[in-house]
């Protein structure tokens, strides 16, 4: 059973194998680290970069309007922010082209906590990312949902933001979540595509003939069925949600648990849907709470859902403070809890018409 970063690498090796991936690079990306979470081992097409964010976003953009295909990586998205200049012009070059000139690249950056990574190596990059016309951002929060937005990003002609959860790096997944071809024993995975400790110059990958399955970009995952309450959530706060969910479940209360996986453009339908159901919905992220993505879903909740609503929808995301404190329960306070979730979810479901 295929781990997140594992099935992000498999994805690559498709890109690079049948889909016309030219170029996977960023810092440590090549031999002999293969990314700072193991994500690109044994790819033909990885190379390292200087320690320039700047630098590689700017070399993706011109290797994707000089008609290759790279997908790289900013290695922690708390160092993407001195390159938004850059992402602007990605975004914008079809539209301001009058749609003459495509940018088909893909940026990978792992966001939020989880890792004990403090104030330089915990930030999220939602808000931000969805803040820049131009580009779909995308978030895994399990591997086969890895596997397949990977490849949809990589066939897609413009840019496309990849954001990883780095909690959910070594996540292996559940029975349904299995990527075909893979084979079912994780040690038997691992010996053929993680590199060996030490000399790792005659190592090659031994790559599971997976296929090219794509999770469309742009529809949710509605992970369980319910009739009370809707949390809308994505990547590592999707299974915190699933385990509120079944907290809940023992006292009666019915909660529907959607995984956004697309955060734009997002599956609007879903969301309209599950509210006409439950009539009542939380919206869960990491980012801070102050201009964050999830007040833009629950604006637009209230404009065209208002009278199909119970309860005053309600977010819950990350503290507004500049960092993430290092420290278990520092960190607890910066960034949503399950406990937290839980209580929300039963004031909302307390709420009758």
């Amino acid at each position: 059973m295929a781990t997140v970063v594992q099935a992000v690498r498999m994805a690559l090796h498709v890109g690079e194998d049948r889909l016309g991936v030219t170029d996977i690079f960023g810092e440590d990306i090549g031999p002999p680290l293969g990314g700072a979470f193991t994500q690109t081992q044994g790819l033909r097409t990885a190379w390292n970069s200087p320690l320039d964010e700047r630098g590689i976003i700017g070399t993706a953009i011109g290797l994707a309007l000089a008609g290759q295909k790279p997908v790289c990586e900013i290695q922690f998205c708390d160092y993407i922010f001195n390159t938004i200049d850059l992402l602007k012009i990605a975004g914008n070059t079809l539209w301001s082209s009058n749609g003459q000139w495509n940018v088909p690249m893909v940026c990978i950056t792992p966001v939020g906590s989880g890792i004990r990574g403090s104030i330089y190596h915990s930030h999220s990059f939602d808000a931000t990312a969805t803040h820049i016309p131009g580009w779909k951002v995308v978030m895994p929060s399990n591997p086969l949902d890895a596997y397949g937005l990977m490849l949809s990003a990589i066939v897609d002609p413009n840019p496309v933001m990849y954001l990883l959860p780095k909690a959910l790096m070594r996540t292996r997944a559940l029975p349904e979540e299995l990527i075909p071809g893979e084979p079912g024993d994780d040690k038997a995975l691992s010996k053929m595509i993680d590199a060996p400790l030490g000399d790792r110059t005659q190592w090659r990958a031994e790559w599971p003939d997976t296929p090219n399955l794509f999770v469309p970009i742009g529809k949710a995952n509605v992970l369980r069925q319910g009739e009370h309450v809707t949390v809308i959530s994505c990547g590592r706060l999707v299974r915190e949600a699933m385990r509120a969910s079944d907290e809940l479940r023992a006292e009666g209360v019915s909660v529907e648990v959607i995984d956004l996986r697309s955060l734009y453009p997002y599956d609007w339908d879903a969301i309209k849907s599950s509210v006409r159901k439950t009539h009542r919905v939380l919206v869960v992220n990491e980012d801070t709470e102050i201009t964050n993505f999830g007040e833009h879903l629950i604006r637009r909740i209230v404009e065209e859902l208002f009278y199909e609503l119970y309860a005053p929808p309600r977010l819950l995301a990350g503290a507004f403070v500049p960092g993430i404190g290092l420290a278990d329960n520092l960190e607890h306070a910066s960034v949503p809890q399950r406990s937290q979730m839980v209580t929300l979810l039963r004031e909302l479901a307390s709420h009758e018409p």
